[in-house]
């Protein structure tokens, strides 16, 4: 039979396997390489450990890390990358991009596998729906903790959250709540006015997911994860520094999500606040290779400036 197999560190690659019987009921899988996608990047200089944290309420919340062999770990910027909605399921997978513009530089990345996606079935998905949605922010403020407390990262000014639309809720939700424990944030296509987003867009399919804002649900338990509705004016000088990407030609979520985080942040006072509208392309952010480049460089560059400032 064909195997196909693909990691953080091993283009797609194809191979030729075969189940070999060794003794009663213990197989052993032999196989041969028949065809492998180019690789960017030395991958040599890093390795990969699956480990776990452990959140408020006990759960164990697993998320891999990637990290440079040769040096101490503590010294380098790390990068989580999570979603935790929609039964999204976060699996290892090569990625060029990462390679060349984040681990190459000797930095550090994370996938965190939190309550709200699918990795563990349905279950893992609906117990952060709804009233629940906390469950998925304190599930990345446990990994971002236990990336501090093992030492992986020796401070949480070198350690960076990424997420996109879904995403993009969740690190906007964990830069208000814990701006203590992150030293960045990449907040793309964004869900931030839970008040409206049942109107715009695609938004009124999303309501299994988060709630009804036009019902109880609002002042019982939505308003408490809506950003825009979340920021403290008294703690905007504790704010760490954000990005916040959209697209002018978003279809799914309402680029007006973006634009009004950012302008009652600048408002209020706030500091390291950046903004990019891309004018094309969709709910990726950009219309082509080259305009997806360019935001990926963009947030990367970003983030090894700030996170690597103080050891430069």
């Amino acid at each position: 039979f064909f195997l196909r197999t693909s990691s953080f560190l091993e283009p797609s690659t194809l191979k030729r396997a075969r189940l070999v019987d060794v003794e009663e009921r213990k197989w052993e899988l032999e196989s041969s390489l028949l065809k492998q996608l180019p690789e960017f990047f030395d991958a040599s200089t890093h390795e990969v450990e699956q480990k776990f944290a452990t959140s408020r309420d006990g759960t164990q919340v697993p998320y891999f890390v990637v990290k440079p062999k040769a040096t101490a770990a503590s010294g380098s910027p790390a990068l989580i990358f999570a979603y935790g909605g929609f039964e999204v399921s976060l699996t290892p997978s090569y990625s060029a991009a990462i390679g060349r513009g984040w681990l190459r530089r000797g930095g550090t990345y994370v996938l965190a596998n939190l309550r709200g996606g699918g990795e563990f079935g349905p279950a893992w998905h609906q117990t952060a729906l709804r009233e629940n949605r906390q469950k998925c922010y304190d599930d990345l403020h446990a990994v971002a903790e236990d990336l501090v407390d093992t030492g992986v990262v020796d401070s949480p000014r070198r350690l960076a959250i990424r997420g996109g639309s879904n995403g993009g809720l969740l690190v906007a939700n964990c830069y208000l709540q814990r701006p203590d424990l992150y030293g960045a944030v990449i907040c793309a296509v964004p869900l931030i006015d839970m008040k409206k987003f049942s109107r715009l867009l695609a938004g009124a399919s999303w309501r299994a997911e988060y709630g009804d804002p036009d019902t109880d649900d609002w002042d019982n338990f939505l308003w408490k994860y809506s950003p825009f509705h979340r920021i403290d004016p008294a703690r905007v000088g504790e704010y760490p520094p954000i990005l916040v990407t959209t697209s002018t030609k978003d279809d799914r979520v309402h680029p007006y999500h973006a634009r009004c985080f950012v302008k009652k942040l600048k408002d209020l006072g706030a500091r390291d606040v950046y903004y990019y509208e891309n004018i094309e392309g969709g709910h990726g952010g950009a219309a082509d290779a080259k305009q997806s480049a360019y935001v990926t460089a963009l947030y990367m560059d970003m983030l090894y400036d700030l996170l690597t400032r103080d050891s430069q």
